[in-house]
């Protein structure tokens, strides 16, 4: 887990200031996670970890932030600053996107939502300050304001069950990801947000800050498994679903990340839109973002960040890749360790196992089953 630089220092979300004024200490503390002070466990680690895999788990997200995108033009000059559909986006939905300089380097990364007529922006905190002043720079003579939605914040909602914990409480389901759906919780209102999972559902439930409370404790008492950041950093890992400042850098290019459902290449002009057409056209990137399952040779032990990769057996020492991300997940007396690396293009063919120090890896095309 890496600590990103932030301007300000991150300070104790809704969720984290409840549970320390109600004098309940987290089995490990607080730490600092995508820009914010929260919880690192709340429970065995084998427990959490199996609450989002095979149940359902509760647990902070006050790590995101919202911009609220108004003014004449703002569908257009929106459009014109992501890599995907907003102009076409359907009623009640989102879009996941990259942000883009005029170079096609990848600034940061965002959600688009609409509701009717208005937008949001959703962002990491610890990406708001930059991408917020990025943005900026490109309303110049565009009917656009940039408006920071204070006041709210989120909880999450992931497993199997978590459907069933929403029905419980009365909610309407966001069937498809990426979608919306509004409701109720012992009358605190709530918008629900389904997000992308690969393996499991996931959902974000935002209410204003005051009622989190209120809003913990209901998921928590429909039977929802409280669990604290480590293991949502695990499960973003087993997702396979990087991170920008961690698995994604400003120097990279869209497509490097893997990240396809980021782009249209349907939509309008965006900024950096070119290079990523180009690549499009004339050829593929030299490198990818991958996820992998690591076999280390003592099972204890993991990879460190940025450990090398090179071609297992291969007599030529050249590196082909490095490790961005790392975890272990210990399920059913078993551990299996996954990572996200950055690899070159030659190392994936004729599907090559790969050589970290300390064991092997193979690159994983599809997501891992986790019983």
């Amino acid at each position: 887990m890496t600590d990103q630089i932030l301007k300000t220092e991150p300070q104790l979300t809704a969720l984290a200031e409840y549970l320390a004024g109600a004098g309940f200490a987290p089995s490990s503390g607080m730490i600092s996670y995508r820009g914010v002070l929260t919880p690192q466990q709340l429970d065995a680690a084998e427990a959490e970890t199996g609450a989002l895999f095979a149940g359902a788990a509760v647990y902070d997200m006050g790590w995101l932030r919202k911009i609220a995108v108004r003014g004449e033009d703002r569908f257009r000059w929106l459009s014109g600053m992501v890599t995907n559909a907003v102009e076409t986006l359907p009623d009640e939905s989102g879009t996941y996107n990259l942000i883009l300089n005029a170079q096609g380097r990848i600034q940061g990364d965002a959600c688009v939502w609409r509701s009717g007529d208005e937008l949001e922006l959703e962002v990491t905190a610890e990406q708001y300050e930059a991408l917020l002043a990025h943005l900026d720079r490109f309303i110049i003579m565009d009917d656009v304001e940039l408006t920071s939605l204070t006041g709210q914040s989120a909880l999450g909602l992931t497993g199997p069950d978590a459907d069933a914990i929403l029905s419980k409480l009365g909610l309407k389901l966001p069937t498809d990801e990426l979608t919306i759906t509004s409701g109720a919780v012992d009358g605190v209102p709530v918008r629900i947000y389904r997000g992308f999972g690969p393996t499991v559902p996931h959902f974000a439930l935002w209410a204003t800050a005051e009622k989190i409370p209120a809003l913990w404790q209901a998921l928590s008492a429909a039977g929802a498994t409280p669990v604290g950041a480590s293991s949502i950093e695990t499960l973003r890992i087993v997702e396979g679903i990087p991170a920008y400042g961690i698995d994604i850098q400003s120097r990279d290019l869209a497509q490097e990340t893997s990240q396809d459902r980021a782009l249209s290449f349907t939509k309008g002009c965006y900024l950096g839109q070119e290079i990523v057409e180009r690549i499009r056209s004339r050829g593929q990137v030299h490198r990818h973002l991958r996820s992998l399952e690591l076999t280390p040779d003592n099972p204890a032990e993991r990879p460190s960040i940025g450990a090398e990769l090179r071609i297992s057996g291969s007599a030529d020492a050249k590196p082909v890749g490095a490790i961005t991300s790392v975890t272990s997940l210990q399920r059913n007396g078993a551990r299996r360790i996954f990572a996200i690396a950055m690899i070159r293009a030659e190392a994936e063919v004729g599907h090559q196992p790969l050589a970290y120090p300390g064991g092997t890896a193979q690159i994983l095309h599809s997501p891992p089953k986790i019983t």
